[in-house]
């Protein structure tokens, strides 16, 4: 067994009250009761406290912290306290501990700002953010220059990756989502048109919503889901591993070579996609139509033919392409922005999945307003 800790007090050098610590001070021993020390008469009175070893068989933390309480104690009652007699460690250690700043900010109550301080901060970030956004639209629109004058670096097998990942690899995703998207409305509509014996307009309904606004926002949303938080994934792990650091070392633009291909490769391929998801969403609704109001193949597809017009297939590709680029520049930026841990990838890409389809809904919203306008 350990013998257990005590401390002697006994008068000390240069007039001061002299605490002996002797003992075994480890977890799990029973310490000597502090308030029962500081009321000894011996130290009641006495305005400076030796702390000395004498005869310490073991210590650990508990030492340390039972002493930085004693000390608290004692300041506060006006003394001091000397440490010269403890052991070398045991001194080294307070004083690191005593480097340490304590934290302020700890949560406690009354510690939230006001709602006005708050409401600042958010227009500060706000503004912080409109500033970042503005910045990378112009390195964009700079790297987009330079490859229009061929003098843009960046590799054409990255290219050609990009191109397949965002095309063919996401063809299964884009059929599921067209194909039931196109069963909703014509579903939905069938409900309402029957009631009016008018069920073959059901084509009409499904082929105009799908080429004019369904197809181009559905693919959209889903590419933003699926590529645009990858692209914030891959940008932020290189970030992380410093690798975009690299590049700027090596005299490389990061915008070039990683940004540009990625929104290039969107671009062309949403318009696609979307003329895939008109199709697909065409064909979903005349399952209903043919299966469930028992219209014919041939007056479903004549009726789909006679009302939609090439201008509705322009109007989803123009919206398909500027999708595209919105989604890439989304998650570029927020790649690029990433700080340098794993949390903050993961932030990236969810951040980047919230812009995109804020930025989508937006820029539909402007084209509808605007097609309206000009007749389209």
């Amino acid at each position: 067994m350990s013998e257990k800790p005590g401390i002697d007090i006994r008068p000390g050098p240069e007039g001061a009250m002299e605490l002996a610590l002797t003992g075994a001070w480890i977890i799990g021993a029973v310490l000597p009761d502090l308030d029962a020390l500081l009321a000894d008469p011996k130290i009641a009175g006495a305005h400076r406290l030796r702390l000395a070893d004498g005869g310490i068989a073991d210590w650990d933390s508990i030492l340390l912290t039972y002493l930085r309480r004693l000390e608290g104690r004692v300041a506060e009652r006006g003394a001091t306290t000397d440490r010269s007699g403890l052991p070398e460690g045991v001194v080294r250690l307070l004083a690191l501990a005593e480097a340490v700043p304590r934290r302020e900010d700890t949560g406690a109550p009354g510690a939230r700002p006001g709602i006005v301080t708050r409401a600042g901060e958010a227009v500060l970030r706000l503004g912080a953010e409109a500033a970042g956004m503005v910045a990378f639209l112009g390195l964009a629109a700079m790297a987009f220059g330079k490859f229009v004058l061929g003098r843009a670096r960046f590799r054409g097998s990255d290219l050609a990756l990009m191109l397949e990942d965002c095309g063919p690899k996401a063809l299964p995703i884009v059929t599921l989502i067209s194909v039931l998207v196109g069963l909703i409305l014509a579903f939905v509509g069938a409900v309402q048109l029957q009631l009016f014996g008018a069920e073959i307009f059901i084509a009409n309904l499904v082929a105009i919503g799908m080429a004019r606004e369904m197809g181009a926002l559905m693919a959209a949303i889903i590419m933003a889901g699926r590529t645009g938080a990858a692209f914030a994934a891959e940008l932020g792990t290189m970030q992380v591993n410093e690798e975009i650091d690299a590049f700027v070392t090596l005299g490389i633009s990061p915008m070039e070579f990683l940004v540009l291909p990625r929104m290039i490769a969107l671009a062309l391929m949403m318009p696609l996609l979307c003329l895939y998801a008109d199709l697909m969403g065409i064909l979903g609704g005349a399952v209903v139509g043919i299966f469930m109001l028992d219209i014919s193949p041939i007056q479903y597809f004549n009726q789909t033919k006679q009302f939609l017009g090439m201008g509705d297939f322009a109007v989803g590709v123009f919206k398909a392409a500027v999708f595209g680029v919105l989604i890439a520049i989304s998650g570029c930026m927020r790649g690029m922005q990433c700080g340098r841990s794993s949390q903050a990838v993961g932030m990236a890409a969810t951040s980047a999945v919230v812009l995109a389809i804020v930025l989508i809904i937006c820029a539909d919203g402007v084209f509808a307003v605007l097609f309206h306008i000009m007749g389209i």
